[in-house]
């Protein structure tokens, strides 16, 4: 990673969007990463969709384009880094003494970034929810990427 580059971690929204059609410049350039539980959530809104904000996408997809999308969404790139639970999990036990009503999902984000020092880019669903101040409070960089 050079010095002008950061480390980025997608939120789960942001991440389908990344491997569908790309995020053109909507992020800083640097290492792209993700957490495991938002890769979960991300992997079964494309297999059993709904049509939610996080299946929506797939819905929008030709079918024998969407089954691709599916497809390469189950094989993570290797571009997407994701990660150790040797750091994030000591880090999240931390993080619930602290904010004892986060859920796992949300301590998995800040333990992620604060673990690899990275900017957490949020979709503005995620934004709108308990994540962003906890991640002022631990002094976890993050900003809001619209979609279309």
């Amino acid at each position: 990673m050079s010095p002008t580059e950061v480390r980025v971690i997608l939120d789960d929204r942001l991440l389908i969007e990344h491997l569908l059609v790309g995020l053109d410049g909507r992020v800083a350039n640097g290492d792209i990463h993700t957490t495991s539980l938002w890769y979960n959530r991300a992997c079964r809104a494309a297999v059993i969709g709904a049509g939610g904000h996080l299946s929506g996408p797939f819905t929008k997809l030709a079918e024998p384009h969407q089954n691709a999308a599916i497809r390469s969404l189950l094989t993570l790139p290797e571009h997407v880094g994701l990660p150790d639970p040797r750091f994030t999990v000591p880090l999240m036990a931390e993080l619930s003494e602290r904010h004892p009503r986060l859920n796992v999902i949300n301590l998995e984000a800040v333990a992620s970034g604060l673990a690899l020092d990275a900017t957490m880019a949020l979709s503005t669903e995620t934004a709108h929810g308990i994540l962003p101040q906890v991640l002022a409070a631990e002094d976890v960089a993050w900003s809001i990427v619209e979609l279309d």
